[in-house]
């Protein structure tokens, strides 16, 4: 099966007027005809589904799972003290195209930031 390895890079933010292309995440996921993720699909492939976060503070890059539950899509680190899951704001109604947003919220009280789709590539698994 063929997925989408999605990079996504922080766009202008209060405190980050430029962004920051040393923050982000690497996504791998299934996405349908209409750009948007397939949850039929990463039912199948699951297990290849992965999110890194980036940083150039390395004590706030996580590897992790995208997960789904419900109609949300979370993304799922193991670590302990990566606390809880983050949401994807409306995720499954958003088409992912280079240039398009995405509202992150890392951790339980941080403000959501809005990240900027940077790159989009087919991989195989």
């Amino acid at each position: 099966m063929q997925l989408k390895q999605i990079v996504l890079r922080l766009a202008r933010n209060p405190g980050f007027p430029e962004g920051d292309r040393d923050q982000g995440y690497v996504i791998v996921a299934p996405l349908n005809n209409d750009a948007k993720l397939d949850v039929d699909a990463w039912r199948d492939v699951k297990k290849h589904c992965t999110v890194k976060r980036f940083h150039p503070d390395d004590a706030l890059a996580a590897d992790g799972l995208l997960t789904h539950r419900g109609s949300h899509w979370h993304f799922h680190y193991d670590e302990e003290d990566e606390g809880p899951d983050e949401p994807l704001y409306k995720l499954a109604d958003h088409q992912i195209l280079h240039g398009s947003y995405v509202t992150i919220a890392h951790g339980d009280d941080a403000e959501p930031l809005t990240y900027q789709v940077d790159d989009i590539r087919n991989i195989e698994v």
